[in-house]
């Protein structure tokens, strides 16, 4: 499977996406690590987030885009626009952090 194609990350240097279909309408984005590590032979990955889609009355499809529970359970619904290229989960910040990012 491919990436949506209004996902507006490309992944960081050693890095690269993949995606599976957990549900008939539910897509999973994983973020692989691919430097080596010693207990493990296969690329680590991470739980980037979950897409959903949409028909729409038109014809037409429609994505949401979710951030990750754990790597099975659907979280909150989030803007793309306010993800991060690793995790789709949103950043708790405190006013004074706030005004660094």
């Amino acid at each position: 499977m491919e990436l949506p194609p209004d996902f507006i990350h490309t992944a960081p240097k050693g890095y690269s996406y993949e995606v599976e279909q957990i549900k008939r309408n539910y897509l999973a984005i994983w973020i692989v690590n691919h430097s080596i590590f010693s207990y493990t032979n296969t690329p680590p990955r991470s739980i980037w987030g979950f897409v959903k889609y949409k028909t729409t009355k038109k014809g037409g499809t429609s994505r949401t885009y979710y951030a990750p529970i754990n790597s099975n359970k659907v979280g909150k619904e989030v803007d793309i626009n306010d993800t991060q290229p690793y995790s789709a989960m949103q950043l708790n910040l405190t006013a004074l952090e706030a005004a660094f990012f």
